[in-house]
């Protein structure tokens, strides 16, 4: 696996055995401006990564690039060996605030992407009803937008991220907004839905503890121009206590590199 920076650990799992899911190996730049140096890493088919770093290291900029809708300047980011193509491969994006669209139900929010897809109308009433239970909507699918609260719609956008089978996942800090209970809640739910539909996830986050508590790894970007100053394996069994002695470790480990990006 290609790193750069100061790196703490690899995972030791079998991923040098595998092709990775995602290869990246970019750097970026805003006109004379450099944003991403060197920013090279894998990522396992159906791993849940987080990233992490100060704000304004260029996380939002990350993940457009991963996405295929922005060209890095330099290097590339290939999907199962193809340059990644929006056009081609399915790649889902929760973003911070809620995306729902205001006309539409909750039902027919979640469907979005299998009706742009072209899915069979009973398969597409399938897989709708199975993600609606999953994230705790039943019983709330024909209400729209305004009738829900900011938590209910930061699950219809996971569900609807999920429903689809789709070769990448990206969240950029989407339970930002939501209070910490709800946060917390959100946590254990999209972590109950990625272990049941298994995908490949990339979450941005800036709080340390929600990606020790639902990382497989954790990347740590530099301040501008961002590189990777540690890449950090979980070791933990989910569910992860966060009062315990190996989560605070872990805890520890993370912002310590974390905070000295931002002294």
């Amino acid at each position: 696996m290609a790193m750069a920076g100061d790196l703490i650990s690899d995972s030791g799992n079998s991923s040098a055995a595998a092709a990775p899911k995602l290869r990246v190996d970019e750097s970026h730049c805003y006109g004379d401006f450099l944003v991403h140096e060197g920013i090279r890493f894998d990522v396992r088919e159906n791993e849940f990564l987080c990233v992490c770093g100060p704000s304004g290291c260029g996380k939002t900029t990350l993940l457009d690039i991963l996405s295929g809708n922005m060209k890095p300047t330099q290097g590339s980011v290939k999907l199962d060996g193809h340059e990644i193509n929006p056009r081609r491969d399915r790649v889902s994006f929760v973003f911070q605030e809620p995306s729902t669209l205001p006309w539409l139900t909750v039902r027919d929010n979640v469907s979005t992407g299998l009706r742009i897809r072209r899915t069979d109308a009973a398969e597409r009433d399938r897989q709708v009803d199975a993600i609606i239970g999953m994230v705790g909507l039943k019983g709330f699918e024909d209400h729209y937008p305004h009738q829900i609260s900011g938590g209910m719609k930061q699950r219809v956008a996971i569900a609807r991220a999920f429903v689809i089978d789709a070769d990448l996942i990206l969240m950029d800090e989407p339970f930002v907004s939501l209070d910490q209970p709800t946060r917390e809640r959100m946590q254990r739910e999209v972590l109950d839905v990625w272990e049941r539909r298994r995908r490949t996830v990339i979450f941005v986050t800036h709080n340390i503890e929600e990606a020790v508590f639902l990382g497989d790894r954790i990347i740590v970007l530099s301040t501008k121009p961002a590189r990777i100053v540690a890449d950090i394996a979980i070791p933990l069994d989910r569910p992860r206590d966060p009062l315990s002695t190996d989560f605070i470790a872990l805890r520890t480990q993370c912002s310590e590199k974390l905070h000295a990006m931002q002294a």
